[in-house]
């Protein structure tokens, strides 16, 4: 376990070689953010609770994917503004997963902490997928469309840590079924039915 620790440590601090080491650029959340990042807060109002995230624990894994993302993003850990790093804790419930997604703007490295997490990517000619278990890690590159189910008898924990302060995710299944599209048109575009389409809209807060 002390060896996972490290490695996580190892990771979060290889992501920040492109961001200088005398300066940083505490986040201002009460301003607007733009692809460069937020703004800077005063140095004057910069406190070392800036620089460190409480909270790292299980999230409610009780909801439609049976698995909760316990995120240290730019917006709950404003240190991270501009260094090109972040993190999150991802416990998935038994039988439970993260659908297919895409994070646009980061390379997101996962560290398994506990259990076994069934994980993979794909490209438009390839797809890599493995079986994990503790101490193992796996690197999914930025834009690829990825998934982690649980794949083992109990409750699985995993680190992850991300190549950007928002690395932004884009769900598959959310993108899909959470709009306001008509039904048929869904249907049209995913080779699925009607009815199917129309069952899976309401699971996901669409609408149509």
């Amino acid at each position: 376990m002390k060896m996972i620790y490290i490695l996580f440590v190892f990771a979060l601090v290889s992501f920040t070689s492109h961001a200088s080491v005398n300066d940083f650029c505490v986040a201002d959340l009460k301003g607007p953010d733009s692809p460069s990042g937020y703004q800077c807060k005063p140095p004057n109002t910069v406190t070392v609770d800036d620089f460190v995230y409480t909270g790292f624990v299980a999230g409610n894994t009780t909801n439609t994917f049976n698995a909760a993302l316990t995120s240290a993003f730019v917006t709950d850990f404003p240190g991270v503004n501009g260094l090109g790093v972040s993190a999150a804790r991802l416990d998935i419930a038994k039988g439970g997963s993260i659908p297919m997604h895409t994070h646009p703007g980061a390379t997101e490295l996962l560290i398994m902490v506990e259990g076994q997490i069934t994980a993979g990517f794909m490209t438009p000619t390839a797809l890599y997928q493995k079986t994990l278990k503790p101490g193992d890690i796996m690197v999914f590159p930025q834009g690829q469309l990825h998934f982690q189910v649980n794949s083992g008898m109990g409750k699985a924990t995993a680190f992850l840590a991300f190549s950007s302060a928002n690395p932004g995710a884009q769900l598959l299944d959310l993108l899909l079924f959470g709009n306001s599209l008509p039904s048929e048109l869904v249907a049209q575009t995913t080779f699925l039915d009607v009815p199917q389409v129309k069952k899976l809209k309401p699971r996901f807060g669409g609408r149509g």
